[in-house]
């Protein structure tokens, strides 16, 4: 024992047998012959054989007989320390040939090679794919290669992953990276087209295991599952390599993230196509001024805001250049923001591809953007409307649209919502809800086009708004309300009239209807008078 403790220092000392030469003590005498690796392994095999159990009691003796040969206290506990570094080399060594074996055994055993192996791994959702990094040594090194990482996907229920986190894979993925999840889902993927709000405050959030966030917070102490404003920094780091082929990039509730890091990260993926930004505290016209700049490509803008109905930040020379630089744009949805109509109407009008709209939640919304866009070049491609909850949202305006669904417009409709939970707006006073009208076409509209889903939920009677969330909307409204009752005067037209002008933008609310060009009306000292699109 006291020879393996002290094998560093044997070849210094004289043999005690080594002018004896019948002494066979291999294990203490030096052969200048033999290496001292040989000499190393010799005295481990010797000290090996009291493993066993039966050996166990004998070894503790002579370690305890060592020690008392010690008359130093400090010599005895730098022998008990030179022992327990000895047996954890001894233990690491151990799993170290374990895991080898173990590695190499998985490889011939193992049916895939390792380029369908990782093309395999590559298709595991990410949680997946470190569960079998950690597996075994061969799927470690399989899991390691960046094709694994192409799609990243670190959406989770309650807070779990932090900046490193996300930097990681980041870095794994490189050059390849395609798809990129991150932040705090309320529950499972809903399904296209779903008006089901995405947004979720973790503070006030309680998980499966009955925990709230704050008790979290308190147990992690330094918050270390919290993504924060940098978690989106590895995009642009290397000069951008990351994010230069990232096409999907998805952001949910993360609290911290702000507009200048949201901006940074998006003039790093010139690539992207895919857009989902939800519950994040960022402005909507400086998201939408970044997205213009930068992402020319993109075909699918979804955009929900953090503070339902707060967000008027959005100006009309804002939407003209998000029209002329994203001419590729397919599907757009901004929900729970403050949108005019001649605005909306720029957006519906200017996008020549675009097959899918959603302006749920929308406080300002009346309807009037609708009108002529079934026969002009935008809006004629639409197949899926949805304007669920839409406070402003009027009656005459919906009747005069089914109408003109009726009357052969919007073919290639597949998906009309205008459900709300509070009824559509009449068309003299917003405060008058309609339930139950029989204004609305909504039968004569199944009849002729059996093939389009329509969605007009609304209560059976009127509920009751709280009074603080009614002072606030007219607080909030208060700039607005001038506006649009000036214009709701020249688009109150009857039924029987209405029909015949539908098809044409004069008197369409709060825009021109001269298909040159846009007419956008001052909203502020440097805003354009007049917009050409």
């Amino acid at each position: 024992m006291d020879m393996l403790l002290e094998a560093s220092s044997m070849a210094k000392r004289p043999c005690l047998c080594a002018n004896d030469p019948g002494c066979r003590h291999s294990h203490c005498c030096i052969n200048p012959k033999v290496s001292k690796s040989e000499q190393m392994e010799d005295l481990l095999e010797a000290f090996l054989d009291f493993s066993d159990s039966s050996s166990a009691l004998s070894l503790h003796l002579s370690f305890e007989k060592l020690l008392d040969s010690r008359a130093c206290d400090s010599d005895q506990s730098l022998l008990i320390d030179r022992a327990l570094r000895l047996g954890s080399a001894l233990l690491e060594a151990g799993k170290r040939s374990a895991r080898k074996r173990a590695s190499i055994h998985n490889s011939m055993t193992w049916a895939l090679p390792p380029d369908l192996t990782i093309k395999v791994f590559s298709m595991l959702d990410t949680q997946s794919l470190c569960y079998a990094a950690a597996t075994c040594s061969m799927f470690h090194k399989c899991a390691m290669d960046p094709l694994c990482y192409a799609n990243i996907d670190l959406t989770t229920v309650v807070p779990k992953v932090n900046n490193a986190v996300v930097s990681t894979m980041i870095q794994r993925a490189g050059k390849v990276l395609k798809s990129l999840r991150l932040g705090i889902v309320p529950g499972p993927t809903l399904s296209p087209g779903s008006s089901q709000p995405l947004v979720y405050t973790i503070r006030n959030s309680v998980d499966a295991a009955g925990f709230s966030w704050n008790d979290k917070r308190s147990r992690q102490g330094k918050e270390s599952s919290i993504l924060t404003r940098s978690c989106l920094t590895a995009l642009s780091g290397d000069t951008g390599a990351a994010g230069a082929l990232l096409r999907r990039l998805h952001l949910y509730n993360i609290e911290r993230m702000d507009n200048t890091a949201l901006c940074a990260a998006l003039s790093a993926c010139p690539s992207l196509l895919d857009l989902e930004i939800v519950g994040l505290h960022v402005e909507l016209r400086q998201t939408l001024m970044s997205v213009s700049t930068n992402c020319h490509l993109i075909e699918r803008l979804f955009f929900e805001s953090s503070k339902t109905g707060r967000d008027d930040s959005l100006k009309a020379l804002t939407c003209v250049d998000l029209v002329n630089n994203c001419p590729h744009l397919i599907s757009l949805a901004l929900r729970g923001f403050k949108l005019h109509d001649y605005k909306v109407r720029i957006l519906v009008k200017g996008f020549q591809k675009l097959k899918y709209v959603d302006f749920s939640s929308s406080y300002s919304i009346t309807g009037t953007f609708l009108r002529n866009l079934g026969s002009s070049t935008g809006g004629s491609l639409l197949e899926v409307l949805i304007l669920r909850d839409c406070m402003h949202l009027k009656e005459v305006e919906v009747a005069k649209f089914l109408s003109a669904i009726i009357a052969g417009d919007f073919r290639l409709l597949r998906l009309l919502d205008i459900s709300n939970r509070e009824g559509l707006a009449s068309e003299g006073d917003w405060y008058y809800r309609c339930y139950n009208s029989s204004m609305i076409p909504i039968k004569q509209v199944l009849e002729e086009r059996p093939d389009l889903c329509l969605l007009a939920e609304f209560p059976s009677e009127g509920s009751i708004i709280e009074i603080e969330q009614m002072i606030d909307i007219l607080n909030s409204d208060a700039s607005l309300s001038s506006h649009l009752s000036s214009h709701s005067s020249e688009s109150s037209v009857s039924m029987s009239s209405s029909e015949s002008s539908y098809n044409s933008d004069q008197g369409s609310g709060n825009e021109d209807g001269r298909e040159a060009g846009y007419v956008i009306y001052e909203e502020s000292s440097d805003e354009v008078d007049i917009l050409a699109v």
